[in-house]
């Protein structure tokens, strides 16, 4: 149910390292929420939300682009808040995780309280080191994926999701998903009018289901077997060819069980998915530079059916070969 009899109160948690616009920008969007709209259409102007920072201390942190914030108040002093955000880790996770185990205990203490907690993007690893995420859905920056998935195996990580929500937990993925995340927030407490006026007013997209489309199979050789380097080489080479795991399987001098087994250790996949991903990605990159129908697209990835593919290529990036062209085509493409 919206919260519309009062303004929501929403704190945004500072610290060093953090992506400085993840921080500004979902501030604005909030302060925002409802004011521009109204402003346009000369209405009254009602702010929707009691929107402040708080770090540590009410000390200044210094984000990863070396600005330096002053936060509206201590996060020790914040007793009650509709929603807390954990922005965007701009630097080191590991050494942000190291050096913030006190906010750790706030985050928990608010989880208790039953309070709405939303990561961002790698803010998402802090989210999980408090606990909070144990056993439930989330999401993250999906190339850090599998370094959460090391750190954190008992969450259950959904990358290829632009927006995870369990319980009061909500979780963005890529850095800039925070107004993804806001808007998704804005519309909880607010209904979908005020979510919709406000992407309107501010001309941002109010829906992007998933990151998928921004992901790269690169990501996927991010491991140490050589072997298995070798089979996605051999895939990447022969893109268009249909997939024989027992001649693939003999090619590299395993057999189909330990094949399978192996890449799926290394690559968190199997060969068919990896080799479907890399004919999407093929295809999106085609359909970003060049003019040429999808049917003449798909036959240099060997696919004939362009109802299949197109399926394929909407499950794996959220909209159809004709919606991404039209998102993503550069302005000046080959004929």
């Amino acid at each position: 149910m919206p919260l519309t009899e009062r303004k929501v109160k929403v704190t945004i948690v500072g610290f060093d390292q953090a992506l400085s616009s993840a921080i500004t920008g979902a501030l604005d969007l909030f302060a925002l929420a409802g004011v521009s709209w109204q402003r346009i259409h000369g209405q009254p102007v009602e702010p929707l939300f009691d929107v402040s920072i708080a770090g540590l201390h009410g000390s200044p942190f210094s984000c990863t682009n070396q600005l330096s914030i002053s936060p509206h108040c201590a996060l020790e002093d914040v007793q009650h808040t509709d929603l807390l955000i954990v922005p965007t880790i701009g630097g080191d996770i590991a050494q942000v995780l190291k050096q913030n185990q006190r906010l750790l205990t706030y985050l928990q203490r608010h989880a208790s309280q039953q309070t709405d907690i939303a990561g961002n993007c790698t803010g998402t690893f802090l989210l999980a080191a408090a606990g909070l995420l144990e056993n439930r859905i989330a999401t993250t920056h999906w190339g850090y994926a599998d370094t959460f998935r090391r750190m954190f195996p008992g969450v259950l990580l959904q990358p290829e999701k632009m927006l995870t929500q369990q319980d009061n937990l909500f979780c963005a993925g890529g850095g800039m998903a925070w107004f993804d995340l806001s808007l998704l927030l804005i519309r909880r407490y607010c209904g979908h009018q005020v979510a919709t006026d406000t992407a309107k007013s501010l001309v941002l997209d109010l829906t992007r289901p998933n990151q998928t489309v921004y992901a790269s199979t690169r990501q996927r050789k991010f491991h140490q077997d050589p072997d298995i380097l070798a089979v996605q080489t051999s895939l990447e080479e022969a893109i268009a060819a249909p997939l024989s795991l027992p001649a693939l399987a003999s090619r590299h001098n395993m057999t189909v069980r330990t094949l399978l087994r192996r890449f799926q250790k290394a690559c968190g996949q199997t060969p068919l998915k990896y080799l479907q991903a890399l004919r999407v990605e093929y295809v999106m990159a085609q359909l970003e530079t060049r003019k040429l129908p999808l049917e003449s697209l798909l036959h240099e990835v060997g696919y004939e059916d362009v109802s299949s593919f197109s399926r394929l290529f909407k499950r794996q990036t959220g909209m159809s070969p004709a919606q991404y062209r039209a998102k993503f085509t550069a302005g000046d493409v080959q004929k």
